[in-house]
């Protein structure tokens, strides 16, 4: 039996960053509220199929889609080498049950202004998800991959989504990316949409439980993530019933993985895009146990690979609870934090979505609950 504590608990106060923001109602005094987190410290799941399962990552190099002659040649070129890499997976080593892809295998990264950038997506469900859904169904495993994307229910947002696809080659959750990093660049912010960036209208769309999912099944909970250096997510999710913790954000860092599983008491893996770009930290995928240790590492940063590992889920999850954090002790401090940007700073007209880093940056700092009105104002019109 594996049962313990996590030991960071200051870190892991997810579900009440949004209830900390000024002007948000906490969704604890709402007694029609679903239950997002069962008191007693269970959660629920599905039966297992075994024991032990076996996790593959699959780093991957990519052709962005504006490098080619068409967009659907390069989607076609993209997939043929995610089936290429899943044929391997699937013929070599352990037989897989889950196949991590990285954040862009399907679409590479391709600059440009938001008009250009939103012809460089794809849809969920769409013809990808069904080429996918063939390779999973034909090797008899999950594969999770990451996107930029579209929807129609979405016109002119750029999404960062993460799709899972079950054994039957059924396309059965999207996540989308919770929030952005702010403030990692000095002139620009990122310009893809989150959760946090319109979360009234995505509640009231798709639900509070949709904020945070995680999908039983019968190899363990999953729940995957784009989100790099963010506690208070990972929390979420843990406290949500994640035994594993896929991740697919580019250019991460490995002690950001290892101490988010550490802290959460999950198992999870990330998968890194690779390139040969002097000054980036492509590559170097890895899986680590939920003690923080590294199980498997790729050691190249420019090439494809495959690394893999077992997950004792079976006595994993025996007598398992959910970590055991500083709610309480933490909370005075948590009600008067002030977020710096305020919830749904992009629920606006497509006309009003920013084109640029830069246009987006404006934005930002015009709803910055830090910035002064004068400084705010140095932004108008941007």
């Amino acid at each position: 039996m594996i049962y313990r504590r996590s030991f960071f608990g200051i870190s892991a106060l997810a579900l009440l960053a949004a209830c900390a923001t000024a002007g948000t109602p906490s969704i604890a005094a709402d007694v029609t509220a679903p239950i997002l987190v069962k008191p007693d410290g269970s959660y629920d799941t599905v039966p297992l199929a075994k024991d032990v399962i076996t996790l593959k990552v699959m780093q991957t190099t990519v052709k962005n889609l504006s490098d080619y002659p068409t967009i659907e040649e390069g989607l076609q070129g993209n997939l043929a080498h995610m089936k290429a890499m899943a044929d391997k997976a699937c013929t070599t080593g352990s037989k897989p049950d889950i196949l991590l892809y990285h954040e862009f295998p399907l679409t590479g990264y391709s600059s440009g202004t938001r008009t250009e950038k939103l012809k460089y997506t794809v849809q969920m469900p769409g013809p990808e998800t069904e080429f996918l859904g063939e390779i999973a169904r034909d090797c008899d495993t999950y594969i999770v991959f990451g996107s930029y994307a579209t929807d129609d229910d979405w016109p002119g947002h750029i999404l960062s989504l993460n799709g899972v696809i079950n054994t039957q080659g059924e396309l059965v959750e999207t996540f989308w990316k919770t929030r952005n990093i702010k403030r990692l660049y000095p002139d620009r912010e990122i310009t893809t949409t989150t959760i946090e960036s319109v979360r009234d209208r995505y509640r009231a769309m798709y639900g509070p439980e949709a904020e945070f999912p995680v999908v039983k099944t019968e190899f363990g909970n999953l729940a995957v993530s784009t989100v790099q250096f963010d506690p208070f997510v990972f929390a979420a999710y843990s406290m949500r019933g994640a035994e594993i913790m896929l991740r697919t954000a580019t250019l991460f860092a490995d002690y950001d993985v290892m101490a988010t599983a550490a802290q959460n008491n999950v198992y999870s893996a990330m998968a890194n895009i690779a390139f040969d770009i002097p000054g980036y930290d492509a590559g170097e995928s890895i899986i680590v146990d939920n003690w923080g240790k590294v199980l498997a590492k790729s050691e190249s940063k420019t090439e494809d690979d495959i690394i893999e590992a077992q997950i004792p889920i079976a006595e994993f999850r025996e007598g398992r609870r959910i970590p055991n954090f500083a709610i309480d002790v933490t909370m005075p401090v948590i009600e008067q934090y002030v977020q710096e940007f305020p919830l749904n700073h992009m629920d606006v007209p497509r006309e009003e979505l920013p084109e640029t880093g830069q246009a987006m940056k404006a934005l930002m700092e015009r709803a910055s609950r830090f910035n002064s009105d004068e400084e705010k104002a140095k932004y108008e019109g941007k």
